[in-house]
């Protein structure tokens, strides 16, 4: 007695491409750069025809913005998860975003590559949309801030910035699976302007 596999969706079998090919440009890009990087190798990595991929893209800078958009959108979403734990308290969440915005990058490496690294110079549209997430994310941390009117308008600026440039440096070193160990420093270095040095909040809220 024969029996046949049930046939997946279309539309799951076409987002599962996508994915794959997204995938694909990261690792890519995370290996050997965004310029040497080209169509045959992204269409090998991720197993789907060329046509697949200019069924779905205008070709590699069109993947490549689209993968940056899709992972930006993943990290934000984590972040603001994060900033919701804790006990409600505005350290608290600002460390329980850092603490979702570390283990996504020691994770997923070679998207938080992309995004963090080779997206800044790899092409005009993709800084723009590597700015773009630099401002959301100012904001988000804007939104979670304890309350100092006494600080500079521009300190939120400046903390996202420096904690993106400690990152990137992370990152360009091979050792983004260590960046969860930064919580402590990085905890230290944005909360010290709201709460004074020396005074760090864990990701339960404990003050020490």
């Amino acid at each position: 007695m024969s029996s046949t596999r049930p046939e997946l969706p279309r539309e799951f079998v076409a987002s599962h491409k996508r994915r794959r090919m997204m995938d694909a440009i990261a690792e890519l890009t995370a290996e050997n750069g965004y310029e040497a990087t080209k169509i045959a190798d992204i269409v090998r990595r991720a197993a789907v025809a060329r046509k697949t991929l200019y069924d779905n893209f205008d070709g590699k800078e069109d993947l490549f913005l689209s993968a940056i958009d899709a992972v930006m959108a993943e990290l934000r979403l984590a972040a603001e998860e994060g900033c919701r734990g804790g006990d409600g308290s505005a350290e608290a969440g600002i460390v329980g975003g850092l603490e979702a915005l570390l283990e996504f990058v020691a994770e997923r490496p070679a998207a938080a590559r992309m995004c963090m690294v080779e997206a800044i110079s790899a092409t005009p549209s993709s800084a723009r949309l590597y700015d773009a997430a630099m401002r959301d994310f100012v904001e988000l941390f804007r939104g979670s801030a304890p309350d100092r009117s006494d600080l500079p308008e521009t300190i939120e600026e400046s903390l996202v910035g420096g904690v993106a440039w400690i990152l990137q440096s992370q990152i360009r070193h091979g050792e983004a699976e260590k960046a969860p160990d930064l919580l402590p420093e990085l905890s230290q270095f944005v909360l010290s302007p709201y709460l004074g040095v020396g005074r760090v909040v864990d990701a339960d809220g404990r003050r020490d």
